[in-house]
């Protein structure tokens, strides 16, 4: 049976080498006067924020910095932005840094011109409104933001990282530029890395994968296979940073589109209860949580055993997706991702929460999207694996 298919990106998409630099063109084209600069502390030292702030000038559209957004971004984070727009009479957000950055950009960007609290828009097309323009630049390579209409906002008061999808979250233009990202440190390349590389696996084997997203998640999965070392090992190779950008950005269009599964599921309350960024969160998952869904996805694992350049002739289908699996795992062990059990957390509490985590990983409906479906007891016993 044929059935229609979606597939939505953002309009404008600039990638290469001084990408960034277009964006007071971009903006400019969008007829806009007052800029608010969404971005963190660590990322406005680095001196991006002048230069993306200088580039807007050029173009006579004024720029307020706002560099309080915190990793796993909030929604005080949210609040206190709006606040700062709203004050400055500003009427486009520009998104500068990695996924916190663009998800609380997007979560300003929904406030602007939605008046309900951010929880009640927690799930998929909950979003009455479009947005504020938002010019998304990513700064790593890793969430795909600048081409998702999801936001990620942490709910403190209830440790829940509330997910919200709707095509009004898409930003208007997407910058992406290697140059960005040749100061990201090499654990921090591991993990974003291992992030955009679960968006293109769980893009492909999702319930929802439709024709499209399956090319663009296994050129994602190629082209990262073929660059994520080299980009960790040497983070100064611009091929290998850019050729990571393009690939994360790939990824990002790939789940967006079809969603992720149980990774994402089980990590979001990671993030939510131990404050785990979010990429790690997903590195730690992933090995233990392919393994379980293997049975229910052969013949895709044998595809993303060939992306990953396994030499896959003569062998069965079965044996081929192993060899997807034993290719996550020899890479995860190149990039020194750590155990779930060695990043800190307290052994006793994270026992104390692991049925809530099950069940906030359930509720997220991520999960529902895998191949092969998982209880809350096949959930905890995942975790524990991880461990």
């Amino acid at each position: 049976m044929f059935v229609p298919y979606k597939f939505a990106i953002p309009p404008v998409i600039i990638t290469g080498p001084g990408a960034s630099e277009q964006v007071g063109k971009e903006a400019k084209k969008l007829s806009v006067k007052k800029a608010l600069l969404v971005t963190t502390d660590e990322i406005a030292k680095l001196g991006y924020t002048e230069k993306i702030a200088a580039s807007l000038e050029i173009e006579g559209i004024d720029c307020f910095i706002f560099d309080k957004v915190t990793p796993d971004p909030t929604v005080q984070n949210v609040q206190d932005g709006l606040a700062l727009y709203q004050d400055k009479g500003c009427d486009i957000i520009i998104g500068l840094g990695g996924g916190s950055s663009i998800d609380c950009g997007k979560g300003i960007a929904i406030s602007v011109t939605n008046s309900e609290k951010l929880v009640d828009y927690m799930g998929v097309d909950r979003i009455p409104k479009p947005s504020a323009p938002l010019i998304a630049i990513p700064t790593t390579a890793g969430t795909g933001s600048e081409v998702t209409k999801v936001t990620i906002i942490t709910d403190t008061d209830r440790n829940v990282k509330m997910m919200m999808s709707s095509p009004f979250l898409l930003p208007r233009v997407a910058l992406v530029d290697p140059i960005l990202s040749l100061t990201t440190p090499p654990s921090l390349t591991a993990a974003v890395g291992v992030d955009a590389l679960t968006h293109a696996i769980e893009a492909y084997i999702s319930k929802r994968a439709q024709p499209i997203t399956d090319a663009v998640a296994l050129a994602a999965v190629r082209l990262i296979a073929k660059n994520l070392r080299e980009a960790w090992a040497d983070g100064r190779n611009l091929e290998a940073r850019n050729q990571m950008m393009i690939a994360a950005t790939m990824a990002g269009m790939a789940f967006s589109n079809s969603s992720v599964a149980l990774v994402h599921g089980m990590a979001r309350p990671i993030g939510a209860y131990f404050h785990i960024h979010h990429g790690l969160s997903n590195a730690v998952i992933l090995l233990e949580v392919m393994k379980f869904s293997l049975p229910n996805a052969v013949e895709r694992y044998a595809h993303i055993a060939e992306a990953m350049g396994e030499k896959c002739n003569n062998k069965t289908s079965y044996d081929q997706a192993e060899m997807a699996v034993c290719a996550i795992q020899h890479l995860l062990e190149d990039l020194q991702i750590p155990r779930l059990g060695e990043l800190g957390i307290d052994k006793e509490q994270f026992q104390s929460v692991i049925e809530q985590m099950s069940e906030d990983a359930l509720a997220s409906g991520s999960p529902a999207n895998n191949p092969r479906p998982a209880t809350k007891e096949q959930i905890i016993t995942i975790y524990q694996q991880c461990w």
